[in-house]
């Protein structure tokens, strides 16, 4: 069975980006992992001055808006970096937050498809011809996070020493 998931009241809304799911990643907490994804865009550009300000906004949509904007210039290396940032925050997003860390293990090896109609990149897409990069992250993170704790329970060490070292 697939599990289709897109925005956040409706079943595994957890899964999006848009959750209120925060992250303590690089010594600053975001309130969600859109923020924080939207704001590496310009992270050594000459807009790096927005990143504050989507750190700052109330709402996913708002960061989500700021880091869409067309006036601004992206980092020249972001469509190589873009995937494994997120990676990282979603990554982080499931070992920090339990609840949702066992939603996403009780989905056992289910595809997880973003039902984004828009998105061809990290969701399905109208047709669901898209690539669903975000679906794929979360599975292996599903995979990840398996496996380390897998490999937690049969030693002394905590799962997040395994995690960040």
């Amino acid at each position: 069975m697939t599990i289709y998931f897109y925005k956040v009241w409706q079943p595994y809304g957890c899964f999006s980006n848009f959750s209120e799911h925060g992250i303590f990643i690089q010594g600053a907490y975001w309130s969600t992992v859109e923020h924080y994804y939207q704001a590496q865009k310009f992270i050594g550009t000459e807009y790096e001055t927005i990143v504050p300000i989507i750190h700052a906004v109330n709402t996913p949509e708002e960061a989500a808006s700021l880091g869409r904007c067309p006036s601004r210039k992206v980092h020249p290396e972001w469509d190589i970096r873009k995937t494994q940032v997120m990676r990282k925050a979603v990554l982080t997003k499931f070992v920090t937050h339990a609840d949702i860390r066992d939603i996403l293990l009780g989905t056992n090896d289910e595809l997880l498809v973003e039902d984004s109609p828009r998105d061809y990149f990290w969701g399905c897409g109208a047709d669901k011809t898209g690539q669903n990069h975000l679906g794929k992250i979360l599975m292996s993170v599903r995979e990840e996070i398996r496996n380390l704790f897998s490999l937690s329970s049969s030693s002394s060490h905590s799962f997040s020493q395994k995690l960040f070292g």
